[in-house]
C-alpha cells in the first residue's frame, strides 16, 4: 500500500487503551467497564455461556430454545413475565422448525438456536418480539446469547447454498463452519466490523441523529470499516464524511458484538481537531455539541453507543 495516499487529516493518531478512573457499577450491563487503573481487566456478561463446536442438536433436554421467525426471537409469557422457552416447550409452541444448531451451553444447560417456518403463528402463552424490544426484559447474560443465536440462524439460512458453484452446503463437524461438498470451499460466521467514536471538545461530546433512527435518539458517530482501511482511518473518516469536523488523539475503548445481523462495534473517543459542523444529509439529519447537563434522548446503556456516553457523563 506504499503508493496508496487516503484522503484523510494528517493529525496524529494515538491509538492506546483509554483507562476510565471510575470503577463499574453493579447495576448496569458490566462489558465494558476497566476495573481500575492498575488492572485493566474488562468484565465479560457472558462469562457463563461456554461456545461449543457444532454438536448435534438434543432438545429432550432442559436446555434454552433460541427460536426465531424473520429476525424476531420467541419467547414464553406466564403472569406477564417474559422468558426463553426451553427445548422441552418446543414440541408445545405450534412451530415448524426448519434449521436448528447446538450453539454452546449457559450455566451447563445446552442451547440451541433454530428458525421457525415463516407463516408460523406461536401458541397460546408464545409471541415473536423483536430482540431490541427485549432489552429491558431478559437478563443480559440471556439477551447476548441470544444475540449469538441471531447471527448464527442469519449466516446459517443466507449460506444454503455455495458462493462458488451453487451446490448445497453442509455444516463443517468440526468447527463453526459452512463446508461444499461439491468444491470445498469453506465459509465462516460472518461479522462486519464498525467502528464508533465519542468526539470530545472541551467539555463536550458530539452527538448526531441519524436519519434511520425511527425515535428522536441522538447518539456517537458511527460507520462500517471499508477494505484495506485501518480502524483509525475509518474513525476519521466517518466523522468526516458525517458531520465535516476532524479529530486527533484517537484512543481505543472497548468492543460489543451488535447482532443485527452481524456487526462488531470497535469503539474509540477522540479529540475534536477542527472544523465546523456540516451535516451529511444522507446519513445525518441534525448534530450538535452536548454538555452531560443538556444531554438529548440517548442510546440505552446496554449498548456500547450508551456506556460511552454514560462514561462521559461520569467522568
Amino acid at each position: 500500500m506504499q503508493y496508496f495516499q487516503p484522503s484523510l487529516s494528517p493529525n496524529m493518531i494515538n491509538l492506546r487503551l483509554h483507562r476510565p478512573s471510575w470503577r463499574f457499577i453493579d447495576t448496569v450491563p458490566k462489558t465494558w467497564y476497566v476495573q481500575n487503573k492498575q488492572d485493566p481487566k474488562v468484565c465479560d456478561p457472558m462469562s457463563r455461556f461456554k461456545a461449543d463446536l457444532p454438536a448435534s442438536v438434543d432438545l429432550s433436554s432442559d436446555g434454552f430454545a433460541f427460536i426465531f421467525n424473520r429476525g424476531r426471537l420467541l419467547v414464553k409469557i406466564l403472569n406477564n413475565a417474559i422468558s426463553i422457552p426451553n427445548t422441552t416447550d418446543i414440541a408445545n409452541c405450534g412451530l415448524t422448525l426448519i434449521r436448528k444448531q447446538h450453539i454452546g451451553s449457559l450455566d451447563g444447560r445446552p442451547c440451541t438456536a433454530a428458525e421457525s417456518d415463516p407463516g408460523d403463528i406461536p401458541a397460546t402463552g408464545y409471541q415473536f418480539r423483536e430482540l431490541r424490544s427485549l432489552f429491558t426484559h431478559l437478563e443480559e447474560d440471556l439477551i447476548w446469547v441470544a444475540g449469538r443465536a441471531n447471527q448464527l440462524v442469519d449466516w446459517q439460512r443466507t449460506h444454503q447454498y455455495c458462493g462458488a458453484c451453487g451446490h448445497p452446503t453442509e455444516d463443517k463437524l468440526d468447527e463453526r463452519a459452512i463446508i461444499c461438498p461439491k468444491c470445498g470451499l469453506i465459509n465462516y460466521p460472518r461479522l462486519s466490523p464498525a467502528v464508533i467514536v465519542a468526539v470530545l471538545k472541551d467539555d463536550k461530546i458530539l452527538l448526531a441523529r441519524n436519519k434511520r433512527f425511527q425515535i428522536p435518539i441522538y447518539s456517537v458517530l458511527a460507520g462500517f470499516v471499508e477494505p484495506s482501511e485501518t480502524l483509525e482511518q475509518c474513525v476519521q473518516r466517518e466523522v468526516k464524511e458525517e458531520v465535516g469536523v476532524e479529530v486527533k488523539n484517537i484512543r481505543y475503548f472497548g468492543s460489543q458484538p451488535w447482532p443485527f445481523p452481524n456487526s462488531l462495534m470497535i469503539a474509540f473517543t477522540a479529540e475534536y481537531a477542527g472544523g465546523e459542523i456540516s451535516l451529511n444529509p444522507s446519513e445525518i439529519t441534525d448534530a450538535g455539541w452536548y454538555s452531560k447537563e443538556n444531554l438529548p434522548q440517548v442510546p440505552p446503556k446496554i449498548s456500547i453507543a450508551g456506556k460511552m456516553i454514560d462514561w462521559f457523563c461520569s467522568a
